[in-house]
């Protein structure tokens, strides 16, 4: 099957802008980052996109959307000259705003108003959204820190490969793990720990370093090259040498 050159060795950066900004320190313990993407399409485009475990709140197409942690890749088809301004809330720490199980939004898009009310800015900058939710901020929740730390634990340590792993890491049972990361999270630490050890790899093609698949699958603790290549299908869609091609 063919493929559209246009998301092939870096291309799509011709078509579409990506910027990202830093909370403010009174928001950063909720806030992972904000982030912007404009896109300019003469024939549409079909856009993967590939997820983290963050809660995003969204603002484009005349909509304000709170759009819940996503199993799965997504594609969304990307046509004319358009844009989205986000907010990324740091994983664990949307349950406060939320007032309810993160997993309750998981592969869900809520209209924003149903979390935040009706008062919501129609088209927002850093500094407007910022104003916002320093005005809503919830009280401090000592879970959602613990859950933050954990996902973040799994981000920077690339030994942490099994459940099992992190418990022990962070002092806690699976079970505990489980459950807090339903509560907090949105979605399981099994597929969190998944998510970031294949993003790992996904740096490395990006790099064009050459990779040693089968030595790769058992440093990432697969039992062989088999179960990753369909971990990572299942993640992004396609096989890690279809992906390669996209640099």
């Amino acid at each position: 099957m063919g493929r559209d050159a246009r998301e092939l060795r870096g291309a799509w950066t011709r078509y579409q802008r990506h910027d990202r900004h830093e909370p403010s320190p009174e928001l950063a313990p909720w806030v992972a980052r904000y982030w912007e993407a404009h896109w300019d399409y003469a024939e549409p485009y079909h856009q993967k996109i590939v997820p983290y475990p963050n809660v995003h709140l969204s603002f484009g197409e005349g909509r304000a959307d709170v759009n819940g942690v996503v199993s799965g890749y997504q594609i969304k088809v990307l046509e004319g000259a358009a844009g989205v301004f986000g907010v990324a809330f740091r994983p664990g720490c949307f349950r406060p705003f939320l007032g309810a199980p993160v997993s309750t939004i998981t592969d869900k898009v809520v209209p924003a108003a149903e979390v935040f009310g009706t008062d919501l800015p129609e088209r927002p900058d850093k500094a407007e959204i910022e104003a916002f939710l320093l005005a809503r901020l919830p009280a401090p929740d000592p879970r959602a820190d613990e859950a933050a730390n954990a996902v973040e634990t799994i981000a920077t340590d690339p030994t942490v490969t099994r459940v099992e792993t992190l418990a022990d890491v962070t002092g806690t049972s699976v079970r505990g793990l489980q459950r807090l990361f339903a509560e907090y999270v949105g979605i399981g630490p099994k597929w969190v720990i998944r998510r970031y050890r294949l993003h790992g790899v996904t740096e490395r093609l990006a790099a064009q370093e050459p990779v040693d698949w089968a030595a790769l699958a058992a440093d990432l603790g697969y039992a062989d090259q088999g179960h990753f290549i369909r971990d990572f299908k299942n993640m992004f869609g396609e096989t890690p040498t279809w992906y390669a091609e996209r640099y």
